[in-house]
């Protein structure tokens, strides 16, 4: 900002000097700022340390800079960090069993775990639930037998419209086969859709 104020200010009351001063003076001046915004020791740094994602997007930005201008560099920057970003997220989502108590009669951890009807399976739901990662709800599998499917989703701290709309296409094949599906542990966000989209109390 300062840099940008007194460029102003010599624009304004000292152009006329300005305009006597040598270009290669100017472009010696341009090259050293060139230089000290280039960071290549960061750059450099980023790539032999950083995944291979990351340094892809800083890579990718790096040519539209150099190629086009720095405008369209950072509209593809964002662009391919933020499919680097819900691509990470749906890595990080899982849809797990739990372990029953009779699977773990011998573990030291049997401690710990809770006695389940035999008719009840258990899910657990971990990490944010959008589109990305909203094909491992609607194609949840459950053993023959089952009567009730508990969804936990305590560690679900947001949800989108996508991912509700395989919740409630997981709800509809459940009731295909007469399971009821019970959500447990709800946090205030999907919860929240839920209720606005009416799907509320639907699986009770």
């Amino acid at each position: 900002m300062v840099h940008a104020v007194m460029l102003l200010l010599v624009l304004v009351f000292l152009m006329p000097y300005a305009a006597l001063i040598p270009m290669p003076a100017i472009a010696a001046i341009l090259f050293m700022v060139a230089y000290n915004m280039s960071e290549w020791r960061v750059f450099l740094s980023i790539i032999k340390t950083a995944p291979k994602s990351d340094w892809s997007v800083l890579l990718v930005t790096f040519v539209f800079t150099v190629a086009f201008d720095l405008v369209t560099a950072i509209a593809v920057g964002i662009l391919f960090a933020s499919l680097l970003f819900m691509k990470r997220m749906a890595d990080v989502t899982e849809v797990s069993s739990w372990k029953y108590l009779e699977d773990e009669e011998n573990s030291s951890e049997s401690i710990d775990l809770k006695p389940v009807p035999k008719h009840v399976a258990v899910f657990e739901v971990s990490g944010p639930m959008f589109f990305g990662a909203a094909e491992k709800i609607s194609q949840l599998i459950i053993e023959e037998g089952k009567r009730v499917l508990i969804l936990r989703m305590r560690s679900v701290p947001a949800m989108d419209a996508t991912a509700l709309k395989s919740l409630e296409k997981l709800n509809q094949n459940l009731k295909r086969k007469h399971v009821t599906l019970i959500l447990s542990h709800v946090n205030d966000q999907p919860m929240s859709m839920m209720e606005r989209a009416g799907f509320f109390g639907v699986s009770g």
